[in-house]
């Protein structure tokens, strides 16, 4: 990297942040800041399915501007600084690779993720002391529940097939039902809470990538939803204002035509 490129981005952000500079970023703080920075790693990851060198680029810069901005407000709080950052990520690349730049040999990627597990245990064993701890509480929803069910499942608090974990799904459908008749809103949004970690713990007990399924799930209705509103574009008419009984209609044409039972329309002259 050419420093006087990251150096000249450090000063764009300092002086965003001077008392003279942007009323927005002036206002910004490490909390406020989250959802961007979320955001941004998702429109990166983004840019990595579409095989898109110039998104990448772009994503990535603004993923660094977080991690400058971030800094410099630690900065101005004297907790740390950007240099500390680097340092002390170099650090710890260079701790974990003892076999790059130690003497440590390997045969292949296996034992360097071994080695990696067990050099990162020694780094936190003094703060770590539950086999859940690490598990970031920020992580997306179903990915974190996913990974601590497979840190519990390490230690043999698991299930031990997957008729028993559909079974669990079950029951917590019963209850969500119950809580519905009750009316009462937390134990609805409990209940609801228990039945989606529980469809989790199926997937996952299955091998499968829950957020990728849960993804297809979303992937589907963004499709369909599409081609609800070009249907309807080409009526001449919009989704606000359409009646729900034709969305459903038009919903169910595309979810036909995507399975590939919708017929083909006949005209005069037979099927187009």
């Amino acid at each position: 990297m050419n420093m006087s490129e990251l150096e000249r981005l450090v000063n764009v952000m300092r002086r965003l942040r001077a008392p003279d500079g942007c009323p927005w970023d002036r206002e910004q703080t490490h909390e406020s800041l989250k959802k961007c920075l979320v955001g941004e790693a998702a429109e990166y990851l983004d840019a990595v399915d579409h095989k898109s060198d110039a998104e990448m680029c772009e994503e990535l810069g603004d993923l660094l501007m977080q991690v400058v901005m971030n800094s410099i407000m630690a900065e101005e709080r004297g907790a740390f600084t950007l240099e500390d950052v680097a340092r002390g990520i170099s650090d710890k690349m260079i701790r974990r690779h003892p076999h790059v730049f130690g003497d440590v040999h390997v045969d292949n990627s296996a034992q360097v993720l071994v080695n990696w597990e067990k050099i990162k245990k020694t780094e936190h064993d003094d703060y770590r002391k539950s086999a859940l701890d690490g598990v970031p509480h920020n992580l997306p929803a179903v990915l974190r529940a996913e990974k601590l069910q497979k840190k519990a499942a390490k230690h043999g608090f698991d299930w031990t097939n997957d008729a028993d974990i559909l079974a669990k799904v079950r029951e917590e459908m019963a209850e969500l039902e119950d809580a519905y008749r009750t009316g009462d809103r937390d134990r609805i949004d409990d209940e609801a809470a228990d039945l989606v970690f529980a469809v989790v713990n199926f997937l996952r007990f299955r091998g499968e990538n829950c957020e990728a399924v849960v993804n297809r799930a979303s992937d589907k209705f963004d499709r369909r939803y599409r081609a609800v509103e070009a249907k309807l574009a080409a009526e001449g008419k919009e989704v606000d204002g359409t009646p729900m009984e034709r969305l459903d209609e038009l919903w169910n044409e595309a979810k036909a035509e995507e399975n590939g039972k919708c017929p083909r329309p006949v005209t005069e002259h037979g099927t187009e």
